[in-house]
């Protein structure tokens, strides 16, 4: 029997329900008790967070998602007001701070780079994409620790170079290096070169590791490991959530939901079962 990718384990559920925001009493949808007799029917959160599940999986706009999950305008309510409040970027916090505490976060060789997806719909961090005959997309930047695992992102026009998102990226880490560790140092290509991305590299306290694709050809054939290309693991993780592959959110606060919940699941599987068997 196939396993359905949307279906939530008990366990990651159990792991990570009570970081949800608490429901107010203006909430139209209020996921504890109503009144007997008296207003919507009460919304399960769980199915909820596997109908937004189910739209980052598969890519599908919201009104079709099934029914069995909720109503898709009181879904997108949901998925709106939870990443308003943070709570996937919480999520995927604790999901860190967890692997760091029984695996160790691989903060010694870290790795940036940039990505572009087409924005056809996309009001906001949104620009002409060099690359795509000059149509509207956007560039993920992210840092990666050593084996691909997610520690920052952000988003601006594809049309935004690497560079200028390098100090913006790291501000956004999304936790501190352990202190007992050694220095991390921070890989990236000759997109990043110059004095004044090298500084920031510095000023955040990483050791600065930039080469050109070609130094990293010359470095693999002498049987050096290449160790920045480990952050296209990453984007090759992000790019199976369908739903980031290309942006349909004409919010960048939505779209960067959608890339937190992402992040979230690809740390947590590292941890435990996140789809129920």
């Amino acid at each position: 029997m196939r396993i359905k990718t949307w279906t939530l384990s008990n366990e990651f559920w159990d792991m990570i329900k009570d970081e949800l925001p608490e429901p107010t009493k203006r909430d139209p949808n209020r996921i504890y008790k109503r009144k007997p007799g008296g207003g919507r029917k009460s919304v399960d959160p769980r199915k909820v967070l596997e109908g937004i599940l189910y739209v980052l999986r598969t890519g599908c706009q919201w009104n079709a998602v099934p029914r069995e999950y909720a109503n898709s305008s009181t879904l997108h309510r949901y998925f709106q007001r939870w990443t308003a409040e943070g709570f996937f970027e919480r999520i995927w916090l604790l999901g860190l701070q967890m692997y760091d505490e029984w695996e160790g976060i691989g903060w010694e060789w870290t790795s940036i780079d940039g990505s572009l997806v087409k924005a056809p719909l996309a009001l906001e961090a949104v620009g002409k994409n060099p690359t795509d005959r000059g149509k509207k997309g956007t560039k993920r930047s992210v840092l990666a620790d050593q084996t691909g695992l997610p520690l920052a992102i952000v988003i601006d026009g594809a049309n935004r170079h690497d560079v200028k998102l390098l100090e913006e990226t790291l501000d956004h880490l999304i936790l501190e290096p352990r202190t007992t560790t050694s220095q991390p140092h921070l890989c990236a290509d000759a997109g990043y070169q110059g004095e004044t991305a090298r500084q920031q590299v510095i000023d955040h306290g990483f050791i600065p590791h930039i080469r050109s694709r070609g130094d990293e050809k010359k470095e693999k054939q002498k049987g050096q490991r290449p160790r920045r290309w480990v952050v296209e693991v990453l984007f090759s993780w992000l790019n199976r959530f369908h739903k980031v592959l290309v942006r349909f959110e004409k919010k960048a606060r939505n779209y960067l939901g959608l890339l937190h919940f992402a992040c979230a699941l690809i740390v947590w599987r590292k941890i435990i079962p996140v789809h129920a068997h």
